[in-house]
């Protein structure tokens, strides 16, 4: 069976469903060779190099929320991360460009190795939520493609250039065929998950696609958009 996701390593949810999703499969005895595959879905392709203005600010200013009521909704995403095992540092994170942490994903992928590929991501996620790193740093995306395992002069030569951007901007344009405004959003066989759902909602979706059955997409959760995140 193949899982496909289309997630940004900005997307606090993101991270919290892609978590809650291998604990599903993990969960799910019968669901043998199972290939997963992230695809990429910036929330801000215009966002710059360098981080401007903390968490708590922005997320004010973007829902016209008071200081206060922001840092309490913050800490209880952060919660709902570390409560799914992650050492979730929501309030302190530098938000920043992602592309070229995309571009690194894909040339992650292009090896055909479903660990290194998945080793990359869970490193770009923790370098943004856990380290509080900026991920349009290329010299942070040099470290993280080399400590994965990824050749350096591959990895310098592509954070050098524009390559795998077409792929990047390819993701974007069959998400919006497929209606996807917010992220994460998983495909799995007929069925899509729109947000981060329950571990147990998840695997009730998982198992409708491992019988075949014809259905609709599961109610929307928790996720994140261009106009911010759904907040619960």
């Amino acid at each position: 069976m193949k899982i496909t996701y289309w997630s940004d390593y900005a997307c606090p949810y993101c991270y919290i469903g892609e978590a809650r999703l291998k604990k599903a499969i993990a969960d799910i005895p019968e669901l043998k060779d199972v290939e997963i595959e992230m695809k990429a879905f910036q929330l801000d392709p215009s966002a710059g190099k360098h981080a401007t203005g903390d968490t708590q600010t922005r997320f004010a200013h973007k829902y016209g929320i008071s200081m206060e009521e922001a840092g309490k909704t913050i800490e209880h995403i952060s919660q709902m991360g570390i409560d799914e095992g992650l050492d979730f540092k929501y309030a302190t994170t530098l938000f920043t460009n992602t592309m070229d942490a995309h571009r690194l994903t894909k040339l992650a992928q292009s090896k055909n190795d479903p660990g290194l590929a998945d080793k990359v991501i869970e490193n770009l996620f923790k370098a943004y939520f856990s380290d509080n790193k900026e991920l349009a740093d290329k010299e942070l995306l040099q470290r993280i493609g080399e400590t994965c395992g990824l050749n350096a002069e591959e990895v310098r030569g592509v954070l050098a250039s524009d390559q795998y951007k077409d792929e990047v901007i390819l993701d974007e344009r069959e998400a919006s065929r497929y209606g996807v405004h917010a992220v994460p959003f998983f495909v799995v066989g007929k069925y899509g998950i729109s947000g981060a759902q329950s571990v147990d909602g998840m695997k009730a979706t998982i198992m409708k696609a491992i019988e075949e059955t014809s259905g609709e997409p599961s109610e929307h959760g928790m996720s994140c958009g261009p106009e911010g995140c759904r907040v619960r």
